[in-house]
């Protein structure tokens, strides 16, 4: 029973810890807010790529060869590939670049959103299953990541005539799917225990899909001070918080 309250607690850090973070963006001004998220950006790249190489692989192919292991971890990045490209995922840290204008596409953001938050509720419940500590370290990524994209979706929310109230409900309600892709691992994971090391794969998978075709072309576009050698001071920060875990 231990087991499965930490699970719902971890997929609650993961989702609900940073979008209570990313509300806190919301009381600043839009100048220091430009600032700080590729700052955020970079630490995200750092803890996501810290777990899914250094914990989450690892773990994975302690249980599995590593054909199938490659495998499934090939089928994650692909997974989350066409899950973008259906419209299902959609990835925004600013909001100022944006296209989504209209309630309807602003909806689409809300219900992708849960979606994401589903899937990492259920990543974080297989690690937490695997064992606590990866189970910690899976969600402080799930959770460095989500503070960028939630900052995104509130000023899309914002952009689209949402008052601040309403868009920060409407962003808990999609966030409440981390707990109930928990629960839905929690359940799988009873009648078909064999697959744990299969998601931890696919987990990495997708924690290098978001990483490396999502957050690190925003840094290519600048907006840290100091350049190059911030950011990789930042990305190593996020993987020395895996590492020290």
């Amino acid at each position: 029973m231990q087991l499965y309250a930490a699970a719902v607690g971890f997929s609650v850090l993961g989702s609900v810890g940073g979008l209570a973070t990313a509300s806190i963006f919301l009381l600043l001004g839009d100048n220091l807010r430009i600032r700080l998220i590729p700052w955020l950006i970079s630490y995200a790249v750092g803890t996501l790529l810290g777990v899914a190489l250094l914990a989450l692989l690892p773990e994975a192919l302690a249980s599995l060869p590593p054909g199938p292991a490659l495998a499934t971890l090939l089928a994650g990045v692909l997974s989350f590939f066409l899950l973008e490209k259906l419209v299902l995922w959609r990835h925004c840290h600013t909001g100022h670049e944006c296209e989504v204008h209209t309630s309807s596409a602003a909806s689409l953001v809300i219900i992708g959103d849960a979606f994401h938050t589903f899937v990492d509720g259920a990543l974080i419940a297989a690690a937490v299953l695997t064992s606590i500590p990866l189970g910690a370290t899976t969600a402080i990524a799930v959770a460095a990541h989500e503070i960028p994209q939630e900052v995104g979706d509130f000023a899309i929310l914002l952009r689209a005539g949402y008052s601040r109230g309403r868009a920060f409900t409407l962003n808990i309600l999609s966030a409440a799917g981390g707990v109930l892709g928990a629960l839905a691992m929690l359940l799988a994971s009873q009648w078909v225990p064999q697959v744990l090391p299969y998601v931890l794969s696919f987990a990495a998978g997708s924690f290098l899909y978001v990483a490396m075709a999502d957050l690190i072309p925003d840094l290519h576009r600048g907006g840290v001070e100091g350049g190059p050698a911030k950011q990789l001071l930042l990305i190593g920060a996020g993987i020395l918080t895996i590492v020290l875990l």
